[in-house]
């Protein structure tokens, strides 16, 4: 397994590997050469930032058998768009919005795609994937009810926190994900309960949607979700990926 970061110093943002405590700065961006400069940081010395600015956000919902509930389980991936306006770095604080009143934390793998996708059999898209990290696909429940779209209940600002690496050749269809809220766990859960796995995700999407190097993909929460305040720290751990921590403003 590899885990890629991107993050800044004095000199601007950058990509590297990261090993231990210590990043080996690469040349260009994730899809350039791979082959590290020779230039390290320690991890502790820089600012991690969200680990990919993508293209373009998609996200799933219903896609784990225990945050159904008493709701039938979906015959096709249900998708909707988070926009690209709403990533957080990691350590960076998720802010509440003017008259949201029921913000949840919602734990999730994200997916990132390492080659182009349109109307892929799910075995293409396998090979497509580059890699995976956390993320936490916040959203404000009352105006997901109350609003045709949700635009500003999934996509506020701040709404996307992503990070703190992406990890390339991890078994994906068995990762441990965990939310933490101020120390309590509240969301813990494997990845092999997904309903639809990532192959299957994004060789429906890419039937209309054209998936590109970079773009990243929400693939569902588990569980029950819960409320975030003003004050709170959010943790997203998935298995080799790291911790994805957030305070709340």
């Amino acid at each position: 397994m590899t885990s890629y970061v991107r993050f800044s110093t004095a000199s601007g943002a950058s990509y590297g590997i990261l090993e231990g405590d210590t990043i080996h700065a690469l040349p260009g961006g994730l899809f350039d050469s791979l082959t590290p400069t020779g230039v390290t940081h320690k991890l502790a010395g820089v600012k991690l930032l969200a680990p990919i600015v993508p293209g373009k956000i998609l996200a799933v919902g219903r896609n784990y058998k225990s945050h159904l509930g008493t709701r039938p389980q979906p015959e096709t991936p249900e998708m909707f768009y988070k926009p690209v306006s709403s990533l957080q770095n990691p350590g960076d604080a998720v802010v509440i919005p003017r008259d949201a009143s029921e913000v949840h934390a919602e734990g999730e793998m994200v997916v990132v795609v390492g080659r182009s996708l349109s109307k892929a059999s799910a075995e293409e898209a396998r090979s497509a994937i580059f890699g995976v990290t956390a993320g936490n696909d916040i959203s404000e429940r009352n105006w997901q009810k109350s609003d045709l779209q949700w635009w500003r209940a999934k996509g506020s600002d701040t709404f996307a926190p992503l990070g703190p690496a992406i990890v390339a050749g991890a078994d994906y269809s068995n990762l441990l994900l965990q939310t933490r809220i101020n120390g309590e766990t509240v969301q813990k859960q494997y990845t092999s309960d997904l309903i639809f796995d990532v192959p299957t995700v994004l060789s429906w999407i890419s039937q209309w949607v054209t998936l590109v190097p970079g773009d990243i993909v929400y693939t569902g929460t588990p569980g029950n979700t819960r409320m975030m305040s003003p004050g709170d720290v959010v943790e997203v751990e998935l298995e080799y990926v790291g911790l994805l921590r957030n305070p709340v403003a």
